[in-house]
C-alpha cells in the first residue's frame, strides 16, 4: 500500500504543479520530513508509517477542491484552505491505519500563533498536523533544489525565529536538530526517491485485502474530480469492472487487480492541463497529442510501482484498438490480453454513456449502437461487448454503486 500511496502523491504532485506551481516531489519531501521529525520526536514505527502515510496525501483535496471553485465560479479566489483541510482529512479516513489520523490533514495548516484557517494555536490541535504542517511549511520557504550552506543558514535562522509563531516548540527544536545539509541534499529531485524509500516504513498490504477497493475508490475520486466536465468517469469504470468482473467468475485477487486497474487507468490526466482538459469545443490537433499523452503518463507512474503486473497493461492499453488505429503504441489483437479489451471497451461505454459538452447522456442501447458499430469495423472485442450488453442493461441511464454497496 505504501507503493501505491507514493503513486498517488505523484499524482498529486502533478496537479500542483499544473494549478498552483508547486516544484516537483512536493507530496514525497513533505512525506520524508515529516519521518525524520517524527523519529526525532521518538515516534514508533507504525505511528511514523500513518504519519508519512498523511503526509503523502496531505493534499489529496486538491482537485476536488479545485472542481468545487470551478462550479461555483471561484476559480480566481483566495484558496481555502479550510475547506480543503476538511475534504483531504475526509478522503484520507476511507484507507486503513494503524492507529488514529485524526486531525493529521484536517490541521495541517495550522499554526502555533493561532493564524491557520481554524485558528487553533498551539497546543490545541493534534501533533501528527503539527508536524505535517511544519513540514510544508519548510518546504515552502526553501527551496531545496540548489540550497548551499548559506541557504541552510537562513533556513534554520527561519525555523529558530518562527518558534512560537509557525513553528510549535517541540516541532521546531526536532527540526534544528536534524537539518543539515545531509538532510538538504537528500530532499533535493535527484535524491528524494532513494531517500523515501530509506526513510519511509513499508506498509505491505495483499492485493486482496479489503482495503485496496477502498484506496481505489479513493484514486478514482481525486483523478474524477480533475475535470467538472467527466464528472464520475473513473468511478463508473472501476464499478462496471467489478460487475463485468462478477460476470466472469473471477477470483478475488484478479477482480480486485481489474477494480484497481480500472480505478487507476486515467491517473495520467492529472498531468495533462486544465485549459485542454476542460476546452468546451473541439480540440485542435495539438491539444488532442497533449490528452493522448496521459496515455504515457499512467503507463510511467504505474511501472514505478513493483509488483503491479498485468494491471499495468490493463490500465495503459485502453484506448489501443484491435485494428491498430488507437493510441499511444497502435497495438493490435494479438497484442491485447482479454482483460486490455475489457477495459478498452467499458472506456467506451462510459464516455459514450455520460454527459459532455459535444454529448448527450446516452442510455444503454444508444450506447450499444455505438459499441456494435465499432465491432463491426475491427475495432474492439465482439464477444466482450456482447457481455457488457448483457450486464447493463439493468443499468440503463444509472450510475453502479460502488462494491463496498453493492
Amino acid at each position: 500500500m505504501d507503493s501505491l500511496i507514493q503513486v498517488l502523491a505523484q499524482a498529486l504532485d502533478m496537479v500542483e504543479i499544473a494549478f498552483i506551481g508547486v516544484t516537483t516531489n512536493h507530496g514525497k519531501r513533505i512525506a520524508v520530513l515529516s519521518a525524520v521529525i517524527a523519529k526525532q520526536l521518538g515516534w514508533t514505527e507504525d505511528q511514523i508509517s500513518d504519519l508519512v502515510s498523511c503526509a503523502l496525501l496531505h493534499d489529496n483535496a486538491l482537485t476536488e477542491f479545485i472542481l468545487l471553485h470551478h462550479l461555483h465560479g471561484r476559480e480566481k479566489d483566495i484558496p481555502n484552505f479550510l475547506e480543503h483541510c476538511v475534504i483531504g482529512q475526509r478522503n484520507a479516513e476511507i484507507l486503513p491505519f494503524h492507529g488514529s489520523i485524526a486531525g493529521y490533514i484536517l490541521y495541517h495548516h495550522e499554526r502555533p500563533d493561532g493564524q491557520g484557517p481554524f485558528r487553533l494555536r498551539e497546543g490545541e490541535y493534534p501533533l501528527g498536523g503539527d508536524i505535517i504542517s511544519a513540514a510544508d511549511m519548510m518546504d515552502a520557504e526553501g527551496p531545496f533544489e540548489g540550497m548551499d550552506k548559506g541557504g541552510l543558514e537562513a533556513l534554520r535562522r527561519s525555523v529558530e525565529e518562527g518558534i512560537h509563531g509557525s513553528y510549535t516548540e517541540g516541532v521546531g527544536q526536532a527540526i534544528l536538530s536534524v537539518l543539515d545539509m545531509d538532510l538538504i541534499e537528500s530532499l533535493q529531485n535527484s535524491r528524494i526517491g532513494e531517500t523515501v524509500q530509506r526513510h519511509i516504513p513499508v506498509w505491505n498490504m495483499d492485493i486482496e485485502d479489503p482495503a485496496i477497493i477502498r484506496f481505489a475508490e479513493l484514486t478514482s475520486k481525486i483523478i474524477d474530480y480533475k475535470s467538472k466536465t467527466t464528472g464520475v468517469h473513473t468511478q463508473q469504470i472501476a464499478n462496471r469492472s467489478w460487475l463485468m468482473a462478477d460476470h466472469y467468475g473471477y477470483g478475488r485477487s484478479e477482480k480486485h487487480q481489474l477494480y484497481l486497474a480500472a480505478a487507476l487507468h486515467d491517473i495520467g490526466k492529472l498531468a495533462i492541463p486544465p485549459e485542454v482538459l476542460e476546452k468546451p469545443g473541439k480540440l485542435t490537433h495539438d491539444e488532442f497529442e497533449i490528452i493522448k499523452t496521459h496515455i504515457i503518463e499512467t503507463r510511467n507512474i504505474l511501472s514505478s510501482v513493483e509488483d503491479l503486473g498485468p494491471l499495468i497493461e490493463w490500465a495503459a492499453n485502453h484506448h489501443e484498438k484491435l485494428d491498430g488505429s488507437g493510441y499511444h503504441l497502435k497495438k493490435r489483437a494479438e497484442d491485447l490480453d482479454f482483460n486490455s479489451r475489457l477495459m478498452a471497451c467499458l472506456d467506451i461505454y462510459q464516455a459514450a454513456s455520460e454527459l459532455r459538452p459535444y454529448h448527450p447522456r446516452r442510455n444503454h442501447q444508444e450506447v450499444m449502437d455505438i459499441l456494435q458499430a465499432m465491432v463491426k469495423v475491427g475495432a474492439i472485442d465482439g464477444a466482450i461487448v456482447k457481455d457488457i450488453d448483457q450486464v447493463m442493461a439493468p443499468w440503463s441511464g444509472k450510475d453502479i454503486e460502488p462494491p463496498t454497496l453493492l
